[in-house]
């Protein structure tokens, strides 16, 4: 699995959210200086986030984005599959994003892969915005 910086940028703007959350709305601007991501690149994450639900938005002096669900209910996974689909390392083992791959030829391998997809997914899919903000 190899993350892109569409996902890594995410990641981040997710942490800078979670740990405001509560605080009200925080600005692009505030989001983009924290965490060191490029504003016109991250205001192309956070639109995406808010489509999938995950944010809220309010525009105007007053406004910016807060999350729109407790961070303790987000979990790494369904971000990274919404950045960047599959967690699999190859599309045959992936649950949600199945393609045939050669890896199917060979059972051994093939359930290699299957036993890292697991790991990763499992790892990914029990560990919250919350739990990174600790």
């Amino acid at each position: 699995m190899r993350l892109s910086s569409k996902s890594e940028y995410a990641c981040l703007a997710l942490i800078e959210l979670a740990q405001n959350y509560g605080a009200g709305w925080i600005t692009i601007e505030d989001i983009s200086k924290r965490q060191n991501i490029p504003k016109k690149y991250l205001e192309n994450i956070l639109l995406v986030l808010n489509r999938a639900g995950y944010l809220s938005s309010r525009r105007g002096v007053h406004g910016g984005y807060k999350l729109a669900k407790d961070p303790g209910t987000i979990s790494v996974a369904e971000i990274l599959r919404l950045m960047d689909g599959a967690l699999a390392p190859v599309h045959s083992v992936s649950k949600y994003f199945y393609e045939s791959t050669p890896i199917e030829r060979n059972k051994n391998l093939r359930d290699l892969f299957a036993n890292i997809r697991d790991y990763i997914a499992n790892k990914l899919e029990h560990t919250t915005y919350k739990d990174l903000t600790r």
